[in-house]
């Protein structure tokens, strides 16, 4: 979602839908939990860069895009879970026209990735 547009508060009626949508998974087990972000104006980044840590405070005036909300979910297959992404990707197109987002499905690892040897 871009971040300081012109699109203002998103309209109820998104909230609405979401909130049924929302409801349609928790009862299938599918919603585990999730929800919205603040803007950037009070995030703090913490950047690694070549064995150096350097803090970043917000607001980022580069930033064309950021995290607007974030939901955990669990599907029996990718298939589903593609279903249920464009479904909430189609409640925004339809009751928050004018918004640019984009809606990213990710998946979630069940365990840490094997270390790299020495």
């Amino acid at each position: 979602m871009e971040e300081g547009g012109d699109f203002g508060a998103p309209p109820q009626a998104l909230f609405d839908a979401m909130d049924v949508l929302i409801a349609e998974q928790t009862a299938k087990g599918q919603f585990l939990d999730g929800g919205g972000l603040f803007g950037t104006e009070d995030a703090v980044n913490f950047v690694v860069r070549q064995g150096e840590v350097t803090r970043f405070d917000g607001p980022y005036a580069e930033a064309k895009e950021v995290v607007g909300g974030w939901a955990l979910m669990q599907f029996d297959t990718l298939e589903e879970a593609i279903e249920g992404q464009k479904a909430f990707a189609d409640l925004h197109a339809e009751h928050w026209p004018e918004i640019s987002m984009v809606a990213t499905l990710r998946q979630v690892a069940d365990e840490p990735p094997a270390a790299a040897e020495d």
